[in-house]
């Protein structure tokens, strides 16, 4: 079953659950437009939780998400909340939600764990989830080490065992992407970087501006030495972080140059010292556009892929 008729939305598509930037009110218009949208509880604590997750209610009335960084130490809180308030979609990263899953599947919540390796899929399989998103290192933010392209396949293959679906993540951005990730064994994608190029994306102007900008090799991963690998793009702080990374700088000197980092981008619009997140795929958006358009057009891309190579497969 594709991942539309799964959640009862338009399009296969989950907007990824960023930090700071996943609001109850983005996530409802990612929803509005057709997608599902996510509510990223990574920069929140629990009561902008449960004020952007009714605030969401407020305006939308199609299903939406609760996305729960597990290394939060508010997260055993917010993982009742989203149960009390009985979310239609969990999704968590940087952890293992085991714990947590009977409570959400009672209040009747989907479960779909970011993994980005194998081993964890198979670890939370047998905990009762609906399924798994195979997130490559391409994408934006904090990342794993395989590539979506072998990273997929691989978590979908382990995953038959358990009758689990594979969304795919990571290095989407357009319908070719998107027939790739079908191509790969997943019933959808997840898609982040190319939603900081919509109209509604409630990032600054700024960021979206050097979003547009960027090219095809301006990101770099931050924190690969130390064991937190962040994709970014590069500017003056990520630069000054891999350069005392390598000269052997401590844990605290590198948190100092990181510390508020991703606020100062998206509130402030600080290019040069904020932790400007982003995929490879940045250099893939060269438009602000409305997320109704972003979705129609990667849908119909998407499309014309698949009859392209109908066409092709049949000789004709």
């Amino acid at each position: 079953m594709r991942l539309d008729k799964l959640l009862g939305i338009e399009f296969p598509l989950i907007q990824g659950g960023m930090a700071n930037i996943a609001t109850g009110e983005f996530a409802a218009a990612v929803s509005n437009a057709g997608a599902l949208g996510l509510i990223g509880a990574g920069g929140m604590n629990t009561e902008t939780l449960r004020e952007n997750i009714r605030r969401c209610r407020e305006l939308t009335d199609k299903p939406f998400g609760v996305n729960i960084m597990l290394m939060h130490p508010q997260a055993k809180e917010m993982a009742q909340i989203v149960a009390e308030e009985k979310i239609p979609v969990v999704t968590t990263g940087a952890g293992n939600p085991g714990g947590y899953v009977a409570m959400w599947k009672e209040a009747g919540c989907k479960v779909f764990p970011v993994v980005p390796a194998v081993a964890l899929a198979k670890r939370l399989a047998g905990q009762g989830v609906d399924g798994v998103i195979a997130e490559g290192t391409e994408s934006g933010g904090h990342v794993g080490e395989m590539t979506t392209m072998a990273l997929v396949p691989q978590v979908v293959d382990a995953m038959a065992e358990y009758g689990l679906p594979v969304i795919a993540a990571g290095g989407i951005a357009d319908g070719r992407q998107l027939t790739a990730a079908f191509a790969l064994g997943a019933i959808g994608a997840q898609v982040g970087t190319c939603l900081l190029g919509s109209v509604e994306c409630p990032i600054h102007e700024n960021y979206k501006a050097a979003i547009v900008k960027a090219k095809d090799s301006d990101t770099i991963v931050t924190g690969r030495l130390g064991g937190t690998p962040v994709r970014v793009l590069k500017n003056k702080m990520s630069r000054e972080y891999v350069r005392q990374e390598k000269a052997g700088a401590t844990k605290e000197e590198l948190e100092h140059l990181t510390l508020g980092g991703l606020r100062r981008a998206v509130f402030e619009g600080d290019m040069d010292t904020g932790s400007v997140m982003a995929g490879q795929v940045a250099g893939m958006v060269k438009e602000i556009r409305p997320l109704r358009v972003i979705f129609e057009e990667m849908m119909a891309q998407a499309g014309q892929c698949l009859d392209a190579l109908e066409s092709e497969r049949s000789g004709k």
